[in-house]
């Protein structure tokens, strides 16, 4: 698959202004990105300014901490995809998850895949809080439910991707996808991660990778 195909060009920045998602825009139908990757109160412009381009607009829930309930994820996945959303980005609750609550876990996961309504949904596990033997049952478990991808990171924890953590998702989620996110500033990070297994790249970066230059964080 093409570079470009491979990248959700991000910005979730709080401050972010129109100027901001402007130039997203215009960089990721120039060079035609996979999707950008934006907060909700942007998506109805995005998927205004996108529609006649093959760029796909995803958006995050329970963004950055995962410690919504899941009413909430539910009702903003539902609003998100009624604004134009073409792909949702989830942060798994976190504290559920070292509580050992899986039921819990797997249940909100699959609320917001039902939802979504065959949206494509990613999990985000953020990765920075978890060992490996965490990431490698993360993994198991999004691999039981209706979503299609695991994700690294948000991009606002204490870490971003690695490609280690990579390639134990891939090894464990029962066939899905695997997003890389967080950190991924170059050329060189994205084929790391590629290699490792993600077939999905989170970067606010995606115009210095695309140049082989280096880029910043989100």
């Amino acid at each position: 698959m093409k570079v470009n195909k491979l990248i959700d060009h991000t910005y979730l920045k709080a401050f972010g202004t129109k100027k901001d998602i402007d130039k997203l825009l215009d960089e990721a139908k120039e060079y035609k990105f996979k999707s950008v990757c934006i907060n909700p109160t942007h998506v109805v412009y995005a998927h205004e300014a996108l529609i006649e381009s093959d760029v796909l607009v995803c958006t995050v829930i329970g963004f950055p901490l995962g410690a919504n309930t899941i009413e909430t994820k539910v009702f903003e996945t539902l609003n998100a995809v009624k604004n134009g959303a073409d792909e949702i980005d989830m942060v798994m609750n976190i504290g559920k998850f070292k509580d050992k609550d899986y039921d819990y876990i797997e249940k909100e996961i699959n609320e917001v895949c039902r939802a979504a309504g065959g949206k494509l949904v990613k999990v985000i596990v953020e990765i920075c809080y978890l060992n490996d033997d965490e990431i490698k049952k993360i993994s198991e478990i999004v691999g039981k439910t209706n979503a299609d991808f695991i994700k690294t990171s948000t991009g606002f924890g204490t870490g971003g991707a690695t490609p280690e953590a990579v390639e134990i998702m891939k090894d464990n989620v029962n066939g899905k996808e695997v997003k890389a996110a967080g950190g991924v500033r170059s050329k060189e990070d994205l084929e790391a991660m590629v290699e490792a297994g993600a077939s999905r790249i989170g970067a606010s970066s995606g115009v210095q990778i695309m140049n082989d230059q280096e880029g910043s964080d989100y």
